[in-house]
């Protein structure tokens, strides 16, 4: 249970940034974590709870859950860490976790935010923990290899390589399939790869992953997009189960006059475009395709895909960076309503915006905005935005037309989340898509991952993570591409 009492006697000690102004010249990583000695102290401090609430993965009345959706056995890892047994450590971890390595460090930690010593003092580190494990499971030769499926194994393709295609694969070549990733992009990887700045992971640490798979016989095709249909086609003629893991990418924009044209003059730019474009940069030199350098940037969307649009513009040289969200401001500390073990809906200030009020010199966030127009100048060039502030008083926003005013912006990021999965693919692959309410494929049944009536003759479609459920987080699409994984298994008498 780690050292008896340990929690009384140590404080938490979590892992450091680098200072602001040294970590914003580079995209390296921005994480300075604890020597193992250290961390194996910290996790000392786990009570092995009777209740393990940081292993629940369930909802109290919040969309977002309490604790790890993987249902990691946190407490039984936090003791073998604490003695030093890494690598049963290791293995205790892979029971549940097929990619340690990168919800150790993308994940926001649902599981502390459940820890039952968090309720009245600060929560244990999980999730440092858990990178120390993975981290040092890398070191030592990585994680326990299978035997690759033989020639006559059931085939499966998967499509999309991102958090759930990657956790699918894994899980189904375990099992004993013979799997292919398709992948429309140039890189494995998906939102891993292109959806997250480097600093904040590392693109070694995908690609270090995504070689062993292809040691384990698991076969990557690049540049192969499933939204075409004769490469559908393919896919319901050569394999024996094919599994949509290809995120929720439609994007969510805006309502506001001018946005249309916005977007097509290059000034108004979704999110995941700019990071994949400034990505790209990095790992291949140049100048970025979409570039924040000398510009005023404007980011619209406060969770985190925002804030890392923050530090990538920071990072090339922006003039100035605002960040304007439609919400109210959270409050400073969890509501009366808002209570342990519920995910806390408090204000936060991550690394990105830790960077950009540097750079401003002050608060750059604004909260209860919404945008009336993007201005466009007599070139076509977007030029700024009109924005007026929202009254949230009586629960739902009321715009406050006396508050009306122009901000300069040349460059607008669009972090406003995604409506759903691209359609393309499911409409290639034959599989119904919901005809009202979220655009997301109908299941067979409720529960299943097998999608409803795929038109045609072939293989069985089944739909993983983001690309069934919409977008959610890292953990979650995992969580969820594990379980489809075992489904299309059992399909297959694997």
């Amino acid at each position: 249970m780690g050292k008896p009492g340990a929690f009384l006697s140590l404080g938490r000690k979590a892992h450091d940034l680098r200072p602001v102004v040294e970590r914003t010249k580079d995209y390296d990583e921005l994480y300075v974590t604890l020597s193992q000695e250290a961390q194996q102290l910290q996790a000392s401090r786990c009570m092995m709870c009777g209740v393990a609430f940081c292993q629940t993965g369930v909802s109290f009345g919040h969309a977002r859950p309490s604790g790890c959706p993987l249902h990691n056995l946190i407490p039984e890892w936090n003791d073998l860490l604490y003695r030093g047994e890494m690598r049963e450590a290791a293995e205790r971890l892979a029971l549940t976790s097929p990619l340690p390595e990168f919800t150790s460090r993308v994940c926001p930690a649902l599981c502390e935010a459940a820890c039952n010593l968090g309720c009245h003092d600060e929560a244990e580190t999980i999730h440092d923990n858990e990178r120390a494990i993975s981290d040092w499971e890398w070191a030592h030769g990585g994680p326990r290899r299978f035997e690759p499926a033989g020639a006559g194994a059931p085939a499966v393709a998967v499509v999309g390589s991102g958090p759930a295609g990657l956790a699918a694969a894994w899980e189904l070549a375990r099992r004993g399939a013979r799997v292919t990733v398709y992948e429309k992009s140039d890189r494995a990887g998906g939102l891993l790869m292109y959806g997250i700045p480097n600093m904040k992971l590392e693109k070694s640490v995908v690609e270090r992953r995504v070689d062993l798979m292809r040691e384990l016989g698991i076969e990557f095709c690049l540049g192969a997009d499933a939204g075409e249909k004769g490469v559908a086609e393919g896919l319901r003629r050569d394999f024996d189960a094919v599994v949509v893991a290809a995120g929720a990418g439609a994007p969510r924009g805006l309502s506001a006059k001018g946005f249309d044209a916005g977007v097509a003059a290059g000034g108004v730019v979704y999110a995941v475009d700019y990071l994949t474009s400034a990505t790209k940069s990095v790992l291949g030199g140049g100048a970025p395709a979409i570039d924040a350098a000398g510009k005023d940037v404007v980011v619209i969307g406060g969770g985190d895909t925002g804030n890392d649009c923050l530090g990538t513009a920071v990072r090339q040289g922006a003039k100035s960076v605002r960040q304007f969200e439609f919400l109210p401001c959270a409050p400073e500390v969890a509501a009366p309503g808002n209570q342990w073990p519920q995910w806390p809906n408090v204000k936060k200030t991550d690394y990105g915006q830790q960077e950009a009020i540097a750079l401003m010199g002050a608060e750059m966030r604004e909260w209860g905005i919404d945008t009336l127009e993007v201005a466009l100048d007599a070139a076509g060039e977007v030029c700024g935005l009109d924005v007026v502030d929202l009254d949230w008083s009586a629960g739902k926003p009321e715009r406050r037309m006396d508050t009306e005013r122009t901000y300069p912006a040349q460059l607008v990021l669009i972090a406003c989340g995604f409506t759903g999965p691209v359609r393309s693919v499911y409409d290639a692959l034959g599989a119904q898509m919901a005809v009202s309410g979220r655009p997301l494929p109908v299941m067979a049944e409720a529960g299943s991952h097998r999608c409803a009536a795929a038109e045609g003759d072939g293989a069985p479609v089944f739909a993983a993570g983001d690309a069934r459920n919409g977008s959610s987080l890292v953990v979650s699409a995992i969580a969820d591409a594990m379980a489809c994984a075992g489904e299309v298994a059992a399909e297959l008498g694997l």
